[in-house]
């Protein structure tokens, strides 16, 4: 297996693998296409306009297009009630045609994230937020994974990137990484089998417990927040945080800052992802290969 070079670390590299995901995924959407079959379909909501949902709801789209899916893109408004989106969840959820269903968060303040992500049915939720589909996760049964997480666990297994008995950092909590992430790397599984410590914003002496750590994984969207003394030598560090940071120098006026300090860290790191080219790039693809699960109604088998 070849591996990019940068300092002593390793390059997880987050686009080559998606790239060849969503090749092998092409691939068999033409051979069910050959055959008569069921193309997958993904339906997206958007609500408002904000810049990076929008974004990310492109990237979704034309990922769909590329290797062959159906997409429907649905759009509310901010204003949008909440029982309006409820009523547009549960159109989704009767239209036997659409195997999977996300909807873009954030949400405006007034919409019960909890109340729309348990409105969709949890046979089409391929973003792997439905309590049913966390359930069956953390008792290690089939189901949806969250799209990050699940792309993070790609790139440790295709880079061959020891967890057994190793102790993971996960730095933030949320539903979307930290807190599926956690349950993940500590499961009788490979990836797996860690001894998993859990820090977020009140957590004391941060690097404290990162220094301990063989892997570490930080999501919380605070630009280099983990700097080179806050990490041993050898660690594998994942990095899921991208934030824009002013940068007069580029032609866009911004830069790309994951939450670890890159140049310095890749250092010390044994393994080390990038921003952008990382973890980003897995979340697309880790979504389309649920699309395609959904499509085939493999998921709930046992």
């Amino acid at each position: 297996m070849e591996y990019q070079e940068e300092s002593s670390g390793k390059i997880l590299d987050g686009k080559a693998l998606s790239d060849k995901i969503l090749a092998e995924i092409e691939t068999e959407v033409k051979q069910i296409k050959k055959a008569g079959g069921k193309v997958p379909h993904l339906a997206a909501i958007l609500v408002g306009s904000d810049g990076a949902s929008e974004t990310y709801v492109a990237h979704k789209v034309k990922a769909c297009q590329k290797i062959g899916f159906k997409s429907t893109l649905i759009r509310f408004e901010t204003d949008v009630t909440e029982e309006r989106l409820l009523e547009s969840i549960d159109e989704v959820n009767e239209n036997y045609d659409i195997d999977g269903l996300i909807v873009q968060l954030p949400l405006p303040a007034h919409i019960s994230v909890n109340k729309v992500t348990q409105a969709i049915e949890p046979e089409k939720d391929v973003d792997g937020f439905h309590p049913v589909n966390i359930g069956r996760m953390n008792k290690n049964l089939s189901s949806y994974i969250a799209a990050t997480p699940h792309g993070i666990l790609k790139l440790l297994q295709h880079y061959e990137v020891p967890t057994f008995g190793k102790h993971c950092v996960v730095v933030g909590r949320s539903n979307i990484v930290g807190s599926p992430m956690s349950i993940l790397m500590a499961r009788d599984a490979n990836p797996g089998n860690c001894t998993v410590t859990i820090c977020h914003k009140y957590t004391q002496n941060l690097a404290h417990y990162t220094l301990q750590a063989d892997i570490i994984i930080v999501a919380v969207g605070i630009p280099n927040l983990i700097k080179a003394d806050m990490v041993k030598e050898g660690a594998v560090i994942i990095d899921v945080g991208i934030t824009r940071v002013a940068d007069a120098s580029k032609k866009s006026g911004f830069a790309l800052k994951g939450d670890v300090d890159f140049d310095a860290v890749s250092k010390k790191a044994s393994f080390i992802t990038p921003v952008p080219g990382g973890v980003g790039a897995m979340t697309i693809a880790s979504l389309m290969q649920n699309t395609l699960l959904a499509s085939k109604g493999e998921i709930y088998k046992n």
